[in-house]
């Protein structure tokens, strides 16, 4: 794999606007053991050592919330192709686990994460940047039905952060990232024609590389 080169596909976009709807449906889709899905949602830093009151009224959705040097870092390990450990983290405490996700010899790296546009040092690290374009009504829809019933946070909690810190923080970083996007992906993440032209790039990627899993 080291004399190899890696690719790296970026999906940035607002939160609950398909970004993993789309990354897993096309590594589904595609079939192959040689793509792997990284989230920048598991690079959020740990403050496990503050009290969960404290953790909660975190800004999650600006980027000092990430450790965007830890994921740079791992990327370019991974184009040498070493193996990395990826953090785990639970949205429902705020806090990393303690296990990890070993990561490597992979030839397409799918990353997936509000924010991955908004630091050069990382956008440059990216072969190919897609942005996810989703009406922010629709956005606040299916984020309240995943961090209910996934998170286990409560109607009053979820929308005090989107009015206090997603929204906002959406408008002063992450939609002015869209400019510096190859491609733009409107209605979400089950755009048919966009998944296969993005599948019919990716193959083109591969190329001798590419396998099925049977």
């Amino acid at each position: 794999m080291t004399e190899k080169n890696i690719i790296i596909i970026g999906i940035a976009g607002a939160s609950a606007s398909g970004k993993s709807l789309l990354s897993s449906t096309i590594v589904n889709e595609l079939g192959s053991n040689q793509v792997v899905v990284i989230s920048e949602d598991s690079y959020y830093k740990d403050h496990s050592n503050l009290a969960f009151e404290e953790r909660a009224n975190i800004n999650y959705d600006h980027p000092n919330s990430l450790d965007h040097e830890l994921l740079n870092q791992h990327l370019l390990q991974l184009q040498q192709g070493k193996t990395v450990e990826v953090p785990i983290y639970n949205h429902s405490t705020h806090t990393r686990e303690k296990e990890t996700r070993t990561i490597g010899q992979h030839t397409i790296i799918v990353l997936e994460g509000i924010l991955l546009f908004v630091e050069k040092e990382l956008r440059e690290l990216m072969d190919i940047r897609i942005f996810m374009e989703t009406a922010l009504d629709i956005c606040l829809i299916r984020r309240l039905k995943r961090d209910m019933k996934e998170r286990g946070r409560s109607l009053d909690a979820v929308l005090k952060q989107y009015e206090e810190t997603v929204r906002p923080m959406y408008l002063q970083f992450i939609e002015p990232s869209k400019r510096y996007a190859d491609i733009i992906v409107p209605r979400g993440g089950g755009n048919r024609i966009a998944i296969d032209m993005i599948k019919a790039k990716m193959r083109e990627l591969l190329g001798s590389d590419y396998k099925t899993e049977n």
